[in-house]
């Protein structure tokens, strides 16, 4: 990845603040514009937030930035947040209103006609959601959504395999609803809504693994139930939290916001940015691949971009960083600047630079273990090889100290392992692809001393083995419930034994055949279960052992299964399942390693 900024002018600049816009439906959102001072007109990048637009003019802050290099900033407070009119409706306003955002912009005094859209995490969903319009805007030229998912309801409300991102759903509602509150003057209720959080409200914490956003739960709000509650709970903090429970099945109600579904109309290039520990991390990687496969546009199928660094959720988009993922320090290599590479993204596309930036491989992923940047042809990568390395046990692998192990070797004739998963006792996260609650590398151990955690272990690695791509686990499993989660974690454990959390993934017993059409189980039946842990890229170094943990709850990661077989939020009290996990001939279990061969 270059970092080399063109030598081209760089401008004093102005603020506008507050100028309006009017919305097909009449609505007026207002935006904050920081341009260059002289006559003239410049392209326009366009960024909406929910989080309100008052620091978008920070001298030092990256709107400024690009205006000193020639654009028109333009940040807009969505409908129904802080400036701007309206009643909000998380996601799927942004479609229509991002769409008349473009096109507001490309008419304004300042503007030459071109258009891009930039923006992290919710501003990164702003732009997502614009590409769900059938066609998109005539004057959009470019995308660069950083830090966002690109299916709604496979990482933002849901997760892949069909659990609930329970550990930040219901404290950003609260955090997103003090200005609801504000805005309908109902004050009297910030003091109840805040009782559920533990601790000081802040939108940017400091925690003791580092950064993170905003105040989880306490304890006792994190396990309430039955969750629907929370639809009335916060009925007039987040309006809309209702529907979202009551839609657990992904279909039409969360296609409308599947940048996926919608890859055959994008028409515009895109440069996705992502991180290994980010809550969003399927987001990137899959509008990449889904666009340069579908779309009818050949600018937007040539014109994707990837870039995967090893941070959590909020760094180094502001700030260069080697860290921001728990425990671990990536070093120097770690270190980027964004905005001067979205500087290159945005001179091609709005300015015409011939900077060479597509001519350079379309894919940067950092490769953790060796921490470093490689460049790559495609993603997945062409030279990946899918390799299984299968569990084996003599039935005892519950915790680290079992007889589990994990090798190439397919099974032969081997004994199942079991265990009890009981709701009320859940394993608790350490780590992993969160935001709110502790994010990123954690140490392992402690959870793999949990009986009802299954330890499958490699010997030492003797050479480094990379892998880089998606990763899967094929389960074979059987429960005395008829409904029930399954948890996969993969991990690198090093010479002293410190256990670094790789990835991480859960399916939904209802739905291992499908995310819309879910179907019970039969007590005591096997079934092939299939859990999607997505994707990382890793040197497991000499010395170094790959490891896999089996168990069926990381809570408050994704919300517990009460194995009752009720819909989603109507429970109020669980069973204990009793969890039987096969690994034999007919029944192999396995990781799926995307293995590069060296």
């Amino acid at each position: 990845m270059s970092l080399i900024v063109p030598a081209h002018r760089q401008y004093r600049v102005v603020t506008e603040k507050d100028v309006p816009m009017t919305t097909r439906d009449g609505a007026t959102l207002y935006a904050d514009i920081v341009r260059p001072d002289v006559p003239g007109r410049f392209p326009v990048l366009l960024s909406r937030t929910p989080y309100g637009k008052s620091g978008s003019t920070d001298p030092n802050g990256p709107n400024t930035f690009f205006a000193r290099y020639g654009y028109v900033s333009v940040t807009q407070d969505c409908r129904g947040r802080f400036a701007s009119e309206g009643n909000y409706d998380t996601i799927f306003q942004e479609a229509a209103d991002g769409y008349d955002a473009v096109e507001w912009a490309a008419r304004l005094p300042w503007s030459d006609g071109r258009v891009g859209t930039t923006g992290q995490s919710y501003l990164g969903l702003t732009q997502y959601l614009i590409a769900c319009n059938d066609p998109m805007p005539p004057s959009l030229r470019v995308m660069a959504p950083v830090s966002a998912s690109s299916d709604y309801h496979q990482s933002w409300i849901y997760h892949t395999g069909g659990a609930s991102l329970w550990g930040w759903m219901v404290p950003y509602a609260i955090f997103k609803g003090r200005d609801t509150l504000r805005r309908a003057g109902r004050e009297d209720l910030v003091e109840r809504v805040m009782s559920y959080v533990d601790g000081e409200y802040a939108q940017i914490r400091q925690t003791a693994k580092g950064l993170n956003f905003t105040t989880p739960l306490t304890a006792e709000w994190f396990a309430h139930l039955p969750i629907k509650d929370w639809g009335d709970l916060l009925a007039e903090t987040a309006p809309y939290f209702a529907e979202h429970i009551a839609h657990a099945d992904d279909g039409p109600y969360w296609h409308r916001a599947n940048v996926n579904r919608h890859a055959r109309s994008i028409s515009v290039p895109m440069l996705h940015v992502t991180s290994w520990y980010d809550i969003f991390a399927e987001g990137g990687p899959n509008a990449y691949r889904s666009i340069k496969d579908h779309s009818e546009h050949a600018v937007a199928r040539d014109g994707q971009r990837l870039i995967i660094g090893p941070w959590g959720h909020l760094l180094p988009y502001s700030v260069p960083s080697s860290r921001g993922a728990g425990d671990i320090d990536f070093g120097d290599e770690a270190l980027i600047d964004l905005n001067r590479i979205l500087l290159r993204w945005f001179d091609h596309w709005l300015k015409d630079a011939d900077n060479g930036i597509m001519d350079e491989p379309p894919v940067s992923v950092f490769t953790l273990g060796e921490n470093r940047w490689q460049s790559l042809a495609d993603w997945p990568p062409p030279t990946m090889r899918a390799v299984r390395w299968y569990l084996h046990s003599d039935g005892e692998a519950a915790t680290a100290n079992g007889d589990g192990v994990l090798s190439m070797l397919p099974p032969g004739d081997e004994a199942h392992d079991a265990f009890t998963y009981d709701p009320a006792d859940p394993v608790p996260s350490m780590g992993g692809n969160n935001l709110i609650i502790d994010m990123g590398v954690q140490d392992q151990r402690p959870v793999e001393e949990r009986p009802d955690v299954l330890v499958f272990t490699s010997e030492p690695m003797t050479r480094p083995m990379e892998i880089t791509g998606p990763v899967t686990v094929e389960l074979w499993a059987s429960s005395s419930a008829v409904d029930t989660d399954f948890t996969a974690k993969l991990v690198d454990v090093r010479p002293d034994g410190y256990a670094m959390n790789l990835l991480d993934g859960i399916i939904r017993a209802r739905y291992r055949d499908s995310a819309e059409t879910p179907e019970l189980m039969e007590p005591g039946r096997p079934y092939r279960f299939t859990i999607d842990l997505w994707a990382t890229s890793n040197v497991f170094l000499p010395g170094h052992r790959i490891r896999v943990e089996i168990s069926s709850s990381n809570f408050p990661r994704f919300d517990r299964n009460l194995n009752t077989g009720a819909a989603f939020g109507e429970g109020t009290s669980g069973v204990v399942a009793r969890q039987q996990i096969f690994h034999d001939r007919d029944r192999p279990s396995a990781v799926v390693l995307p293995v590069i061969p060296r």
